[in-house]
């Protein structure tokens, strides 16, 4: 299912992002309820780990609905909404008050909400002896202000190669905005083309450095490899917590500035704030009430949803404490 999911998205998100239709044809189905009909979703690739999840477990609870999701950068995907090609959208930013203005003249209802909140996670090669990096000293590596890793501690690596997903993706801006102080990028950052090809170049390449979306280094992201059944299932257990990453890359710990203490981007320490390089995840609906839009994202904000992206590494919006007595 999920790919002919993919196949059907990338045929739907090309004349979606061409701006086209076919002849006498609409190029979306009319939505049928808020559980059944059809759904094109623009979402920001970095998150498409959480979102499959989301899209497996509704269509299986309802299955009349389906939701064709298109993986592309985030502003293309506040883009598509705006211009109307889709009605919901999954983003690291939410809508601004004049793109909000736009879509509101148009007589759409507009309704936007934090789902999650994601971390940056810093990726090495397994062999780099580097201990941890504070976020000054990462915005420094970017920026070209270091350029070896034997300048911050003393090591064999050499040379130091960034490797992000791709130009306009929502991790270049977030390290633009929130690392590198509106920096520019140094000489020796590349765009590897996807969070994949991120993960290919710091498993085959000593020096190099890659930042992705936390939800991609989960080792136990509890339901990637279970039947949709089971993932259904795991919704009725009381932990659902990611606890662990991959282990064939490093995840390098990181402190404030301030801080002698260095963490990985465990749920735990983005909740209480430990972990410096976190951002939020926002789900915009445009579509009316009582669409397969309304429908999905009420599945995501509620509880069963909210439930399913803790499985994925980042941490839900709503974080549904559990209570243990000792006796």
């Amino acid at each position: 299912m999920k790919i002919f999911r993919h196949i059907a998205a990338v045929a739907i998100a090309a004349s979606l992002l061409a701006g086209c239709t076919t002849t006498g044809k609409k190029a979306e189905k009319p939505e049928k309820s808020a559980t059944s009909g059809t759904l094109v979703l623009a979402c920001d690739a970095s998150f498409e780990n959480i979102i499959e999840q989301e899209i497996e477990v509704f269509e299986f609870c309802y299955p009349n609905a389906s939701i064709l999701p298109y993986y592309i950068d985030n502003q293309a995907a506040i883009d598509s909404l705006i211009k109307g090609r889709t009605r919901l959208a999954v983003t690291a930013t939410p809508l601004d008050n004049k793109q909000l203005k736009v879509i509101r003249d148009k007589k759409h209802f507009v309704r936007q909400q934090r789902i999650a909140v994601d971390a940056i996670a810093v990726i090495v090669n397994p062999d780099n002896d580097i201990e941890n990096l504070s976020v000054k000293e990462l915005g420094e590596i970017l920026t070209g202000k270091v350029t070896r890793w034997d300048e911050l501690a003393p090591s064999k690596c050499g040379d130091i190669q960034v490797v992000f997903d791709h130009n306009g993706s929502s991790v270049v801006s977030y390290a633009v905005d929130s690392i590198m102080g509106g920096g520019k990028f140094a000489p020796n950052v590349f765009a590897a083309g996807s969070m994949k090809e991120v993960f290919n170049a710091v498993r085959e390449r000593k020096n190099a450095i890659g930042l992705v979306g936390v939800s991609w280094i989960s080792s136990d992201l509890k339901t990637a490899d279970m039947t949709v059944e089971e993932k259904t299932k795991t919704l009725e257990r009381d932990d659902t917590t990611a606890t662990d990453f991959i282990d064939d890359i490093k995840v390098m710990p990181i402190r404030k500035n301030n801080s002698l203490h260095a963490v990985k981007p465990y749920q735990a320490y983005i909740f209480d704030g430990t972990y410096p390089l976190y951002r939020s995840i926002w789900m915009i609906n445009t579509g009316s009430g009582g669409s397969l839009a309304t429908g999905f994202f009420a599945f995501v904000t509620s509880f069963q949803g909210q439930k399913l992206i803790q499985t994925t590494g980042v941490l839900p919006a709503t974080v549904y404490r559990r209570n243990v007595e000792v006796y």
